[in-house]
């Protein structure tokens, strides 16, 4: 062993090693970082039996529908995995066209390999945030009822346990498998497991968090007038259950492979580059003999991890008023670590001279530094559209309190309003996107856009810890209210939950901003992948070419039947929620008066049939539309598809979940005691609009954004096929 490491660190390309001794070194630490917070959370007090009963309810109920889930997800993996080993993988390495099937050696051409590993890194994340966060839960509660920094201190942790988790395992996957293939082509396959696990992980998540909260508003706040987690609402613990299903298991899978998709992008973008040059042009490019544009993702998302973990130890307050300031303090110190390190990172590659890489890359900036301005406009991007997100979207600005003026006159004026707030607010992000794209390519060419899309994502282990703190901060408030704590408790559990509430909707416009980076550099490596495989210098997407045009409507439409399939799904589960809790309403005796005791577990068995029952469709739609255009219209209609699915899917995107989060914080500002406050007609009004916005911002925008990573992830690796059958039809 002496002797391997000594060989290993040595040698001619000591420094590829030592360099990718320490890429590793980052997810491995940030693994054990997030297994020290859990040992940690554990060690917390449960508040006593009472409240162990209510956290006992929803983990279970969280745990079932996450094994139910996933053991219906194992079966599309497998057929899944069976189709790429038979039309991809065996193509790839049958020695003539008469060979006899052979599983192994098929087998180890790599995708349905990497396939498997990338779905269960996916799905392993989701069900490490979710445990840790059903059990932060009750213990933030507890802590709550003496000290509000406590409280932030363990409902925090358990979203950095999230968010490390997310970050290790997708980049130790990414390491260790591109050591094996030795090419970022050949693990396409690790980002298509974890876009598959993530779209039913959000779809699925998002119908069932949905459905209970829309039956627990509608019947038990606008109905019978009880308030929020109330313990005589039969769907509370539904309702506590689906934010964890959707905000906890949805989110983390969603960033998931939103991280995994931008690294092999923009890896892959790299070696497209080496592809067909020269010695002396690869010298231009870097070191390891111009590799240092593969190996460039990986260090700067090593890098972003250290500097996230950093940033989690400055995340403290004890001031209500100081909630958000402290989490966004933290994220701040990462971003600025994170610059100051990538810099030193760039210039030991030998990348940050843009004179030797702008013939190369066909890039038209002349000065230094170029690739470290791309990752900087990334970085500001993120940081840029949540703030524009906070503002359209918090309940301390004019737009969300613009929605709750025109509930006066009833709901109709509120759902008109949070329309037309949703509609305004993708102006700046679209905008915004738009001239991140310009810039990088302008400073990088098109390489910089798929680093512009790690540089978004590079501190993605706090900023999901930030986002994923608030729905334990909303279950610790919903254990408190139906444990009859004393109100000091519920008073900072609701300045926890006010917060998350901010974080949440800034996530939302994060993850949906990094999709449109992600997806463009997909869509990129799809066409230059699709070009380096067939062996032609361009795939023509001229716009006036009637397949390519045909492309475009077909995939401009996408978005909308996506979102169409599930806001019925949305629906139906509601429907059938809100039937059962009027019945126990009205069958159960004594249940008004708190002598009754609601049957809990039905209405978590109803959300959990309706969102798993409902989650199918929309995920085999996901996969299906780009084959089956590749197919029978040919690659450049594909690219027309990919194209207008992202135009379309990132407006509707932005639309849906700035709507939504305006409508649920135009309802928290009039809870708060203005216009009339709870239980008032304007309330009312305002909690049908929070109802219509409940599956816009929480179940079909979110999925929007994996949707068009999966569509683009699913071409790429059909690429071989769609060049074998070579469009039959034209």
């Amino acid at each position: 062993m002496l002797a391997f490491l000594s060989n290993l660190f040595t040698g001619a390309d000591a420094q590829f090693h030592i360099f990718v001794a320490v890429a590793l070194a980052a997810p491995i630490l940030a693994i054990i970082f997030s297994i020290i917070l859990q040992g940690k959370i554990a060690a917390q007090d449960r508040g006593g039996p009472e409240m162990e009963k209510v956290w006992r309810a929803i983990r279970k109920g969280a745990m079932a529908f996450l094994r139910t889930e996933y053991s219906i997800l194992v079966i599309f993996v497998v057929v899944l995995g069976v189709a790429l080993i038979y039309f991809i993988d065996w193509p790839k390495v049958r020695p003539d066209a008469a060979a006899p099937f052979d599983f192994k050696l098929a087998l180890m051409n790599g995708t349905t390999l990497c396939f498997v590993v990338g779905a269960f890194c996916s799905a392993l994340a989701g069900f490490v945030g979710m445990r840790t966060a059903t059990g932060a839960n009750v213990r933030t509660a507890a802590a709550a009822r003496t000290s509000l920094g406590d409280a932030f201190r363990l409902s925090f942790s358990s979203g950095v346990v999230t968010g490390m988790t997310v970050v290790g395992l997708g980049l130790i996957g990414i390491i260790v498998l591109f050591l094996w293939k030795q090419s970022p082509d050949g693990i396409f396959g690790f980002s298509f497991g974890a876009s598959f696990i993530a779209l039913f992980a959000r779809v699925g998540g998002g119908i069932y968090t949905k459905a209970a909260d829309v039956g627990a508003d509608l019947v038990g706040k606008v109905e019978s007038g009880i308030p929020e987690d109330d313990a005589r609402n039969p769907a509370t613990i539904a309702d506590n259950v689906g934010d964890n299903v959707g905000d906890v298991a949805g989110m983390g899978a969603d960033l998931f492979e939103s991280y995994v998709g931008s690294v092999i992008a923009a890896m892959a973008l790299g070696a497209l580059l080496l592809h067909g040059r020269s010695i002396a042009e690869l010298d231009k490019l870097g070191k390891f003999s111009g590799n240092a544009l593969i190996f460039l993702p990986i260090g700067i998302a090593a890098i972003g991890t250290l500097c996230s973990i950093f940033g989690t130890f400055f995340v403290r307050t004890e001031d209500e008023s100081r909630l958000h300031a402290a989490l966004f303090k933290g994220l701040i110190i990462a971003s600025i670590l994170f610059l100051a390190l990538t810099f030193g990172l760039v210039y030991f590659l030998g990348l940050f001279d843009n004179a030797k890489f702008r013939e190369v890359a066909a890039t038209e900036f002349q000065g230094p530094g170029g690739i470290l301005w791309a990752i900087f406009m990334g970085l500001i991007l993120g940081v840029a559209i949540g703030k524009i997100t906070e503002i359209y979207t918090s309940e301390h600005k004019k737009h969300a309190q613009s929605i709750a003026k025109q509930s006066e006159t009833g709901a109709a004026t509120n759902i008109i309003a949070g329309l037309a707030v949703g509609m305004q607010s993708c102006g700046w992000p679209v905008f915004l996107i738009a001239a991140s794209i310009f810039g990088a390519y302008f400073f990088s060419g098109l390489y910089g856009i798929g680093i512009a899309a790690i540089g978004m994502l590079s501190t993605l282990g706090i900023s999901l810890g930030i986002d994923a703190y608030g729905p334990v901060a909303d279950n610790a408030g919903g254990i408190a209210e139906m444990t009859h704590c004393p109100p000091e408790t519920r008073t900072r559990t609701d300045a926890l939950d006010a917060a998350g509430n901010t974080t949440a909707a800034i996530g939302k416009g994060f993850a949906i901003g990094s999709a449109a980076l992600t997806a463009l550099a997909l869509f990129t490596t799809y066409a230059n992948e699709y070009c380096r495989q067939k062996g032609i210098p361009k795939l023509n997407l001229d716009i006036l070419d009637p397949r390519v045009t045909s492309g475009l409507f077909l995939g401009g439409i996408l978005p909308f039947l996506f979102s169409s399939m599930t806001m019925k799904a949305v629906g139906r589960a509601a429907f059938k929620m809100i039937g059962e809790v009027r019945r126990q309403f009205r069958t159960i005796p004594g249940i008004m008066e708190g002598t009754g005791e609601p049957n809990y577990g039905r209405c978590v068995s109803i959300a959990t049939r309706g969102a798993l029952g409902e989650m199918i469709m929309p995920g085999i739609m996901a996969i299906i539309a780009p084959v089956v255009v590749g197919i029978v219209l040919g690659p450049m209609a594909l690219g027309g598809l990919l194209a207008g699915s992202l135009v379309t899917g990132v407006l509707l995107a932005i639309f849906m979940a700035n709507a939504g989060g305006a409508w649920d914080n135009a309802k928290k500002w009039i809870e708060k005691g203005n216009l009339g406050g709870k239980g008032s007609d304007v309330h009312k009004a305002a909690v049908v609009g929070d109802t219509v916005g409940d599956p816009f911002k929480d179940t079909s925008g979110p999925s929007i954004n994996i949707l068009l990573k999966l569509m683009s992830i699913v071409s790429l690796i059909f690429i071989p096929l769609f060049i074998a059958l070579d469009a039959p039809l034209l």
